[in-house]
């Protein structure tokens, strides 16, 4: 397997900050686990284990959620962090399923190759009943189609944000963040170091599979966004909150808690997110059950705990993005939880969201993102 992607969406600042310079990926970061063969995964067995090894995110998981199961449950709970789903995957590639770790959280268009390769282990849902309690758009996502490998984390999504006091019309569309850039925020406008998320740009705009793998389409996508759109951008960042903070642009591509961030620190009314039409990316970041695991009740143990209304939102509240658990806006709001509506895309807007495929395109994406910043600013 060559895996060949971007950096991955991150939904928390911190995340986002140590992703920095991360997206432009060269092929073969993680390369040749195919052939691997892996130790077994333990069977579940109804008898809960001392201990449950946790490899995530860094600074991703609420310290009380944590703090809470395992005394509830009598487990002591290690906790590593990566900085990026290839160092993940390296790591469990290398182990060969003696990582020793039982839960790890890779992103949606990570899953099928971290399937392919056995990489995770098939989970129980019977042993996961709070499973019952994700919204429907949670489950089934295009990366696992059925749930039998991941449980949806953290979700999230892109679009942009612009300044009304330097853009004066109505901006709903991707089609209308082009003409913005060719125009009003010539030489201010800053989009995402991440080839994915700059080609959905031109791919949604004119109504392309934004995980399209057609040359000729990814060629079209190359010639406008390298000879059109890069000569009026000024600015390809992985953490755009700060630049909203400083007003450093008019117009920026942005994930959602991004956005929500960035206003609530610069306090800048003239701010405006849009989730752009016709579609953008959904991410999602999963548990898993890695393929090894020596603790299997514990890691079914803590993917049903962390599905729990209340446990959700303390992580919610601690990074900022949903967990995709039913009511969860309806206690945000009862709790005046700010900017609701960037936490929680409206349900018309996730009906419209396409999740992101780690396919055959992206050498190409990438080699796009590097000809763009060869030329943006020209």
């Amino acid at each position: 397997m060559r895996i060949l992607a971007p950096r991955a969406s991150a939904p928390r600042l911190t995340r986002r900050a140590m992703l920095g310079g991360a997206a432009v990926v060269t092929a073969g970061a993680v390369a040749a686990c195919g052939s691997r063969t892996y130790a077994p995964s333990a069977a579940p067995d109804g008898i809960l284990e001392s201990r449950l090894n946790v490899y995530s995110w860094g600074d991703y998981d609420a310290p009380s959620n944590i703090r809470r199961f395992g005394k509830d449950h009598g487990i002591t709970v290690q906790m590593d962090a990566f900085a990026s789903n290839e160092e993940m995957i390296a790591k469990l590639a290398t182990a060969r399923g003696t990582s020793g770790y039982d839960i790890v959280v890779p992103t949606g268009n990570y899953v099928p190759q971290m399937v392919a390769n056995g990489m995770l282990s098939k989970l129980d849902l019977s042993l996961i009943p709070n499973f019952a309690n994700l919204e429907q758009s949670a489950r089934n996502r295009e990366w696992d189609r059925h749930n039998e490998h991941v449980v949806a984390k953290t979700i999230g999504t892109t679009g942009f944000i612009y300044d009304t006091a330097r853009i004066t019309r109505p901006m709903r569309s991707w089609a209308d963040f082009i003409a913005a850039a060719s125009d009003e925020a010539k030489g201010s406008t800053s989009i995402l170091d991440d080839p994915f998320e700059v080609a959905q740009i031109y791919l949604a705009a004119n109504g392309h599979d934004i995980n399209t793998t057609d040359a000729a389409v990814l060629a079209k996508a190359r010639a406008f966004l390298v000879h059109e759109l890069a000569p009026n951008i000024r600015n390809f960042t992985s953490d755009p909150s700060q630049n909203i903070v400083q007003r450093d642009f008019a117009l920026m591509q942005v994930y959602n808690g991004d956005a929500r961030l960035g206003i609530e620190e610069s306090g800048y009314r003239h701010w405006r997110f849009v989730y752009p039409t016709p579609t953008a990316n959904l991410w999602v970041d999963n548990w898993a059950i890695a393929t090894g695991c020596q603790h299997p009740d514990n890691a079914h143990a803590w993917i049903n705990y962390m599905l729990e209304p209340a446990v959700g939102y303390r992580d919610l509240a601690y990074n900022g993005y949903p967990t995709g658990l039913k009511g969860q806006r309806e206690i945000a709001v009862a709790r005046k939880l700010d900017m609701v509506d960037l936490v929680f895309p409206p349900p018309e807007v996730m009906n419209r969201l396409t999740g992101g495929l780690l396919n055959s395109a992206q050498p190409t994406l990438v080699d796009i993102l590097n000809e763009m910043k060869a030329v943006a600013g020209a």
